[in-house]
């Protein structure tokens, strides 16, 4: 079994800073890309940011210069630094990860549970 566990989720001002960790545990052979994905109440689940094994990164248009994703492959942990928080990046944050487990020769898709960013005005 194969899963991811987010942490640092909160309340915090506009202008505050949070940083998400996403830690994959269980049979894990190998991790590809990883991400971090973010949906408000009444809206679809849209990419935040993405950061491939190699890591490279890309990010949402919205979160440029503000958000910074970075992983560290040795504890198999994902992290989003947010800066500069605004109200409208209130959402629950779900955790993304192709891993390919010591049972399978092929990758599957794993979610975390999701963390709650609420950002007061």
């Amino acid at each position: 079994q194969v899963q991811l566990v987010e942490s640092g989720g909160g309340l915090v001002q506009a202008g505050g800073s949070l940083r998400l960790s996403c830690a994959a545990s269980g049979t894990i052979f190998s991790i590809h890309a990883m991400g971090w994905y973010r949906q408000a109440p009444e809206k679809q689940r849209e990419l935040v940011a993405g950061i491939t094994s190699g890591g490279s990164t890309n990010y949402a248009d919205s979160v440029k210069g503000r958000f910074t994703i970075s992983r560290d492959n040795a504890k198999n942990t994902v992290y989003l630094q947010m800066n500069s928080l605004k109200p409208e990046d209130t959402a629950v944050y779900y955790c993304n990860a192709g891993i390919t487990s010591l049972y399978n020769n092929y990758a599957n898709e794993y979610w975390g549970q999701g963390t709650q960013v609420t950002v007061s005005s």
